[in-house]
């Protein structure tokens, strides 16, 4: 695979995920074409210390795409990949590389249909963003993906050299990816309970998030994942460690009346479990709440 030194980059769902990564691209002069469902001007990138405007505009018409790109970061949620894919007919070729910034474990099988033969790239987005009242993102943390050992990854470490958001790139993927699914799936308890991390400092939730994330242990490491018993307790304590305050992007999706990545982020454990012969009475529990808080009816 040939790597240009600096990638043609566009960029599909200005949300907190993507306005963080289309920031940190045009604060290094490699402002990429902004996609998304509303014509916005500018995004804006606050954290402490400052602020980054990215210029605009956020093209809202797949029709106005007359090239192809060699990087499409794709940062919309599991629940829009059919909405994105006029976007992603318009943006890919063969040679494109497509990096999705989305929670869950099974992006390349969810794109594969809609990048034209392109190169799908997973990863494991490890920053804290959120969407603020005035349509800007607030970063509360430092930006960081994790990619998996590919010869595609060059294209996204090229084009994320010397930015404000650093590359890891794993050998072994797979354990990664379900490392932060378990931390993912352990905050829908957040969506059921209305509250957001401080809840975790309870006992008795500490007692139920454990168990919970114990059986998606067992799952995970069915699936290939080489994960230690001491997984659960770490992503209670990081829970326990953040601001009170902390919300999630699945509890914020809940407070709008928005459909909910329940599928890629819990229902995912349930039927891997089930695949593999595994009982997950916590899944079986949590799952139907989330999927009927999503999608209703009631």
């Amino acid at each position: 695979m040939m790597i240009a030194e600096h990638p043609s980059v566009a960029l599909v769902g200005p949300g907190a995920i993507g306005t963080t990564i289309a920031a940190a691209l045009h604060e290094a002069g490699r402002t990429p074409t902004i996609c998304g469902r509303s014509a916005h001007q500018s995004l804006v990138l606050r954290f402490d210390g400052g602020r980054v405007v990215v210029p605009g505009p956020v093209r809202a018409d797949p029709a106005e795409i007359k090239d192809t790109f060699d990087l499409v970061f794709v940062a919309v949620k599991s629940t829009q990949v059919k909405a994105a894919a006029p976007w992603l007919a318009a943006l890919c070729s063969a040679k494109t590389v497509v990096c999705v910034l989305q929670n869950g474990v099974e992006q390349q099988a969810l794109f594969a249909p809609y990048v034209a033969g392109g190169t799908v790239l997973p990863s494991v987005v490890w920053f804290p963003a959120q969407r603020e009242a005035n349509a800007s993102v607030w970063l509360r943390g430092k930006p960081r993906l994790t990619l998996p050992d590919t010869p595609a990854t060059q294209v996204v470490l090229a084009a994320l050299r010397g930015t404000r958001c650093s590359v890891d790139v794993a050998a072994d993927f797979t354990s990664v990816a379900w490392r932060k699914l378990l931390q993912n799936a352990v905050a829908g308890l957040m969506v059921l309970a209305g509250r957001r991390a401080g809840m975790f400092c309870r006992t008795d939730v500490t007692g139920l998030a454990l168990a919970y994330l114990r059986e998606c242990l067992e799952v995970a490491r069915a699936q290939g994942a080489t994960l230690g018993d001491e997984v659960p307790q770490q992503i209670v304590e990081g829970f326990q460690s953040s601001p009170a305050d902390l919300g999630t992007s699945i509890l914020a999706d809940r407070q709008a009346g928005r459909p909910l990545e329940w599928d890629s982020r819990n229902g995912v454990v349930q039927r891997c479990g089930r695949t593999h012969g595994i009982l997950t009475p916590i899944s079986d529990l949590v799952v139907p709440l989330l999927a009927a808080a999503s999608d209703g009816p009631g």
